[in-house]
């Protein structure tokens, strides 16, 4: 799988969270290289789960 493949699929899996949890921005699902966790620090305050929960969320999507 190549980055365009990688930024298209997390594209799609954005959208569906945002459909799923309302008050999720696109600041709050913004994936940058490199800063993984700080993304999910912002998922784990907004949404007040645990990292493996909001990976089980994404992965379920």
């Amino acid at each position: 799988m190549n980055k365009t493949e990688i930024k298209g699929n997390w594209n799609e899996q954005k959208g569906k969270l945002k459909q799923k949890f309302a008050m999720l921005t696109d600041n709050d699902l913004m994936f940058e290289e490199g800063k993984k966790d700080e993304m999910f620090g912002r998922l784990q305050v907004k949404l007040g789960k645990t990292k493996e929960e909001i990976q089980e969320i994404i992965a379920a999507i």
